[in-house]
C-alpha cells in the first residue's frame, strides 16, 4: 500500500535536495536554449517514472499535428526508496533521475523541450467505465453540444463519487482528495440505438458509457512538483495503461480491436480491457519485477543486487544448477501470487459478457520467461469468461499507431508506455487546438479537459 506519510511534506532536509535538483534541472535548461529549434515545429517530451528506471521520449510533430517522430531518447535507474508500488516517493531523487533521462534525450534531439506528458500509476489510480442512463424531458429536441456537455460532466461527477468512495474502503475509512486524469467516451445509445456521433439525434433515453480515470490529489500534486523543479510546462497527465490503450487503438475509433493490454513494470501491474475499440477499464495491483527479486532475496537470503543479478542470470543459464533451483523456486512463488493477482483483475469486469483473448503485454516485468510461459501454457485463465485460450504477445514499437522512432533505441516492449504518453501528447495537442471543427471534436475537446 501507498506510504502517504512520505508524499505529505518535505523535511529541511530533503526541502534542500529539491532546491538542488530545481538548480540542476534550469542549468539543463539553459545550456539547452541555445539548441532549440526555431523552425516552428511542435515537441513533446514524454516522462515515463518506472519504479525502475525512468524514460524520457523526446517526439517532433509533423506538420499536420497527426503523426510524430521519436528523436531523443533518455533513461536513467532509479534507486530502491525513490518509488513506492508506482508513485513517487523521493521527490528531489526522482527530479535528479528525471534531469539525466531529459540531458540524454535532449542532446541527442539538439532540442530543449518544455511541453511534457508524465505518466501515473500506482494501486490507487482509479480507472472504471461507468453506465448513466439519462431519461430527456424533451425527447423530440435534437441533442447539442451544450447538452452532451451537461451529460458527460454528470457521468464524470458519478464516476468521481464512485472512485472517492472505492478509495475510502480500501484505506479503512480514510477520504482523499481526487482529480480526474484521463476520460474517453465507450459507447452512446438513444432509445437503444448505438451512434458514433450523437448531435442531431432526437430520443428519451440517452445511455452512456465513460471510461474515466481518478488519481489522489497528492499523488498528482507529486508529479506536478516534479515537473515544476524540472521547468516543465505539463500538458497532461496520463493514467498509465490509459496511454498504453492509446498507443494501439490511435486515431480513429477501431470497433473491431479487442484485447487485454498489460504493463508490467518494476513495482505495479497495469491492466487495461479493450472492446470494441473503447477502454472497459482500468486495474492496478501492486506486483511488478521487483516483487520478484524481493523473492529471490528473501528465500536466498541474499543482498538485493545479488537477487536481481541471478533473476537476470536465470534466463542465461548462468546460475550455477543448485543455486538456480533456488532462485526458479522463488521465482515460482512470486509469479504464483502475481497470475492470482491477473485473474482477480479480469474478474472485476462483470459489465462483458466475454473478456477478449488477445493479451497484449509491454514494461521490463513482462520479460521474465517463466511469466510469458505461465500466461501461454498454462490453464491460468480457467475461471475467467474467455471463449478460447488466451493468445499472448509483447507489444512492439511498430504496433504503436502514429509514432515512429528515428532513433534506432526504441526498440523493444519495455519502451511502450512513454510511446503511448506521447499518444496522449499528440492527442492533447490536437484537441487544444480545436475552436472550430466539428461537433464531433468538441466532443473529444471536452473529454480532454
Amino acid at each position: 500500500m501507498l506510504d502517504l506519510q512520505k508524499l505529505k511534506g518535505l523535511s529541511a532536509t530533503v526541502a534542500q535536495k529539491a532546491k538542488e535538483g530545481a538548480q540542476k534541472a534550469s542549468s539543463r535548461v539553459k545550456e539547452k536554449a541555445a539548441n532549440t529549434d526555431s523552425s516552428g515545429d511542435q515537441y513533446i517530451v514524454a516522462l515515463d517514472i518506472g519504479t525502475e528506471y525512468v524514460k524520457a521520449l523526446i517526439g517532433r510533430v509533423d506538420s499536420d499535428g497527426t503523426r510524430m517522430e521519436v528523436i531523443g531518447v533518455g533513461r536513467e535507474k532509479q534507486a530502491l526508496t525513490d518509488m513506492q508500488a508506482g508513485a513517487i516517493a523521493d521527490i528531489p531523487s526522482v527530479v535528479q533521475n528525471c534531469d539525466r533521462a531529459l540531458s540524454t534525450a535532449e542532446s541527442q534531439a539538439g532540442v530543449s523541450v518544455r511541453s511534457a506528458v508524465i505518466g501515473i500509476a500506482g494501486e490507487l489510480v482509479k480507472g472504471t467505465t461507468t453506465t448513466v442512463k439519462i431519461t430527456r424531458k424533451q425527447s423530440d429536441k435534437p441533442l447539442d453540444t451544450a447538452e452532451m456537455e451537461k451529460i458527460i460532466r454528470l457521468v464524470q461527477d458519478r464516476a468521481g463519487l464512485r472512485a472517492r468512495k472505492q478509495l475510502a474502503w480500501e484505506l479503512g475509512g480514510k477520504e482523499l482528495e481526487i482529480r480526474l486524469v484521463n476520460s474517453a467516451l465507450v459507447s452512446i445509445e438513444i432509445d437503444g440505438y448505438p451512434v458514433t456521433n450523437p448531435i442531431g439525434f432526437q430520443g428519451r433515453d440517452v445511455v452512456v458509457q465513460l471510461y474515466t480515470a481518478y488519481a489522489p490529489l497528492i499523488h498528482i500534486g507529486a508529479l506536478e512538483r516534479t515537473a515544476q523543479e524540472l521547468d516543465l510546462d505539463l500538458l497532461a497527465v496520463a493514467a498509465e495503461p490509459f496511454a498504453v490503450a492509446r498507443s494501439v487503438i490511435g486515431d480513429t475509433n477501431n470497433s473491431a480491436f479487442s484485447a487485454i493490454l498489460m504493463d508490467v513494470g518494476g513495482g505495479t501491474t497495469d491492466i487495461a480491457v479493450i472492446n470494441d475499440g473503447g477502454v472497459q477499464g482500468t486495474k492496478m495491483f501492486g506486483i511488478g519485477g521487483r516483487a520478484y527479486t524481493r523473492g529471490v532475496e528473501r528465500d536466498l537470503g541474499i543482498e538485493y543486487d545479488l537477487a536481481e543479478k541471478l533473476k537476470v542470470s536465470l534466463a542465461h543459464n548462468t546460475v550455477p544448477a543448485l543455486q538456480a533451483k533456488q532462485v526458479n523456486a522463488a521465482l515460482q512463488k512470486t509469479l504464483g501470487v502475481w497470475t492470482s493477482g491477473v485473474g482477480l483483475a479480469l474478474g472485476e469486469f462483470p459489465q462483458l459478457d466475454h473478456l477478449p483473448h488477445r493479451i497484449l503485454l509491454c514494461g521490463g516485468g513482462s520479460s521474465l520467461d517463466m511469466l510469458m510461459y505461465s500466461l501461454q501454457q498454462t490453464n491460468w485463465y480457467s475461471g475467467l469468461p474467455f471463449t478460447r485460450k488466451p493468445i499472448v504477445q509483447h507489444i512492439k514499437p511498430g504496433q504503436v499507431v502514429g509514432i515512429t522512432d528515428t532513433t534506432g533505441q526504441v526498440s523493444d516492449h519495455t519502451f511502450i508506455t512513454a510511446m503511448g504518453l506521447l499518444r496522449v501528447g499528440l492527442d492533447t495537442l490536437h484537441y487544444a487546438g480545436t475552436s472550430g471543427g466539428s461537433i464531433k471534436e468538441k466532443l473529444d475537446k471536452l473529454l480532454q479537459t
